[in-house]
């Protein structure tokens, strides 16, 4: 673990050299080979020291921190190009990689708790250093209350835990069973804030919308899976509260993605209906989690690795066209298979990942999650056929509206793909879909 930490750690002073961004990415992408090597034993955690290790599930997550960090770096070649504090940025992402590389590999809840929170920093100052609208600075200041209200709740429970055990491993814990009401609910809610469920989701459309192109990519990639990253690590040792009040968190978390559903197909802004679909999925990986069985917990983990490389492959295509058109509403962004016909490809093939259609990652989590929830009660039927019509409906209005219709007559000066955007949507979609293949190491890990 420390080799992945040293080598991030070396990178710094490359930031601050001059014309080293592209250097950085390919220090991002030899450190993803290594860290694709490492030495994993499935069924326990391994590599480990006294504050890290790793098992299956931080494993997985952290090679998405490192691939989405280095496609991020790929997205944002316009701050290179005019040099908009471009060495600043490549700092701040290098900061967020540690940040979150910490986080999913501690050990000790405390410092787990730490990184945590902190991963919110280098966030925001992304989407306020390099947002679009002055509006940046509510959504900024939205995204850090809604966090923050939460998190002080989590460190009473973590403290109350140390008072308690005088222990503070991930992996002792599992050993111990809490029935107390106050700190499943203190330790729960912080989490959820963070996925984020429906009635605490509002700070998440005003971030994605005003946020550059690489903070809308590390929010759906990455920060929305550190909630549900936490609720798999802390369910474990409050397992008899929480068969007793899970299915509340259920029963909003399914409500609430067919209401954000139908939300998403009142929207006109491109980014604003990602975002809120984004919502929609996790609403399904917090009910799998929340079922607290076998399949569910394994369907969480694999919708999550797969709607972080196709939620932020769809941001990816949706700045695309924001670079040619300088607007995000659907209503100019007609006919786009007009101007740009090998990128028509490239949003079919997102999308309909979005919809869960095979070979994507998303089938095979959406399926597990079904399977998890109907099996919990058979009610939850009724939500899930909702949610799956309805996801597929925004997916295809999002397309047929882009691609198809008549096109905005002011577009005169126009320009095609380059081939490091469709390099970039490859990155997103090829693990996307090959990793289909081995998807019998996701269902063995639990």
């Amino acid at each position: 673990m420390m080799k992945i930490l040293l080598l991030l750690l070396f990178m710094i002073p490359l930031c601050l050299k001059k014309n080293m961004f592209w250097m950085v990415q390919m220090f991002m992408f030899i450190m993803m080979f290594i860290f694709m090597n490492l030495t994993i034993n499935i069924m326990n955690y391994c590599n480990l020291s006294y504050m890290m290790g790793l098992d299956f599930i931080s494993f997985g997550l952290i090679m998405l921190s490192i691939w989405i960090c280095l496609l991020m770096i790929m997205a944002s070649e316009k701050l290179y190009k005019y040099n908009f504090y471009s060495n600043f940025f490549l700092l701040n992402i290098i900061f967020l990689l540690f940040m979150l590389f910490m986080t999913f590999s501690m050990m000790n809840l405390f410092m787990f708790y730490l990184f945590f929170e902190g991963s919110l920093i280098p966030t925001l100052m992304l989407i306020m250093g390099w947002g679009y609208q002055p509006e940046r600075i509510q959504a900024g200041m939205y995204l850090f209350f809604y966090t923050l209200f939460v998190s002080l709740p989590l460190l009473l429970g973590i403290f109350y835990i140390f008072n308690e055990m005088n222990c503070m491993m991930i992996y002792f814990l599992k050993f111990y069973n809490y029935n107390l009401f106050f700190l499943y609910f203190s330790m729960v809610m912080a989490f959820l804030v963070k996925m984020p469920m429906y009635f605490v989701h509002l700070w998440l459309p005003k971030a994605h919308v005003e946020a550059p192109i690489s903070g809308s990519m590390i929010l759906a990639g990455i920060m929305l899976k550190l909630g549900g990253y936490g609720l798999l690590r802390i369910l474990i040792f409050m397992q008899s509260i929480s068969l007793k009040l899970n299915f509340y968190w259920v029963i909003i978390s399914l409500v609430g993605s067919m209401f954000i559903s139908l939300k998403c197909l009142c929207q006109i802004d491109m980014k604003s209906l990602i975002a809120y679909s984004s919502v929609s999925h996790m609403g399904l990986v917090i009910g799998g989690i929340m079922t607290m069985n076998y399949w569910g917990c394994m369907g969480a983990y694999v919708l999550m690795i797969g709607h972080g490389l196709c939620s932020s492959g769809l941001f990816c295509l949706a700045n695309i066209n924001y670079e040619r058109l300088y607007s995000r509403s659907l209503l100019l962004n007609k006919g786009m298979m007009n101007f740009m016909p090998s990128l028509s490809l490239w949003w079919f093939l997102l999308l309909s990942a979005a919809m869960a259609a095979p070979p994507s990652l998303n089938l095979v989590g959406e399926i597990s999650l079904i399977n998890s929830l109907v099996s919990w009660s058979w009610l939850t039927m009724i939500m899930l056929m909702m949610i799956s019509f309805f996801s597929a409906g925004y997916s295809l209005y999002l397309y047929s509206y882009t691609q198809h219709g008549k096109y905005n007559i002011g577009l005169y000066g126009f320009y095609t793909g380059v081939s490091r955007e469709y390099l970039l949507l490859m990155l997103h979609w090829i693990p996307l879909n090959i990793m289909f293949l081995k998807v019998d190491y996701f269902m063995i890990w639990f």
